[in-house]
């Protein structure tokens, strides 16, 4: 797959009392991260199907939701339904095989996305992901947002590079959290496609810019 960087800001870190217009602060961006947790999988709650239903009918950008939820095979269709390019659930999470939900996420028309956490191998989960179009690293314990990137876990992001660059899988490498100026270089040096910020973009002055900027630095990076 072409290695162009798509910027994927979080709507966690946005103003929720201005989902709307934060959407369209965005405008220039790849993706539209949209972060659901239940306060089960992760301790904190955000939102659900109606809310993201809503932003899908305003978004200019497609949405990118990461489900931070238990059993996510009963849910994660419905988002793809709602219109959802992409939608990540946590293997951590699967009640039983994660290829199941990947088959019914693309049977509703989007793409598949696979995450594990800073602890969890991804040699454990490499032939499964053949079924799959994304694999979300996390670079922080997803639940919150503003934490500090986790540089310990580019080698998996460098291991699954190697993999796809062999041809033993075919997916949008992504990563989320703690990515920054300080920090996206880092990632796109190890292999990741997709980067998911969140404080670097919406706690910006001026998003439009500090998109391009992390565009930027990402290709630099990849070209490099």
């Amino acid at each position: 797959m072409p290695r162009t960087p798509l910027i994927a800001p979080s709507l966690l870190a946005a103003d929720f009392a201005r989902i709307a217009e934060e959407t369209q602060r965005v405008a220039d961006a790849d993706w539209l991260h949209v972060d659901v947790m239940d306060a089960h999988f992760v301790p904190n709650l955000t939102l659900g199907g109606p809310v993201v239903e809503a932003i899908q009918a305003v978004s200019p950008i497609p949405l990118d939701c990461h489900l931070m939820i238990e059993a996510p095979e009963r849910w994660a269709p419905g988002y793809a339904e709602l219109g959802a390019k992409n939608v990540t659930v946590h293997a951590e999470a699967c009640t039983g095989d994660p290829r199941g939900v990947a088959r019914d996420l693309r049977a509703a028309g989007a793409l598949a996305g696979l995450a594990i956490k800073p602890g969890t191998p991804l040699e454990d989960y490499v032939e499964i992901l053949r079924d799959f179009d994304t694999l979300l690293v996390m670079t922080v314990e997803p639940g919150f947002g503003g934490q500090s990137f986790i540089a310990d876990v580019l080698p998996k992001v460098r291991r699954a590079r190697e993999l796809v660059d062999a041809g033993h899988l075919q997916v949008f490498v992504e990563v989320d959290g703690g990515i920054n100026a300080d920090t996206i270089e880092q990632a796109a040096e190890a292999g990741a496609d997709v980067f998911v910020a969140g404080s670097a973009v919406y706690g910006a002055d001026d998003p439009a810019r500090a998109i391009a900027a992390l565009r930027a630095q990402a290709a630099a990076a990849l070209t490099g």
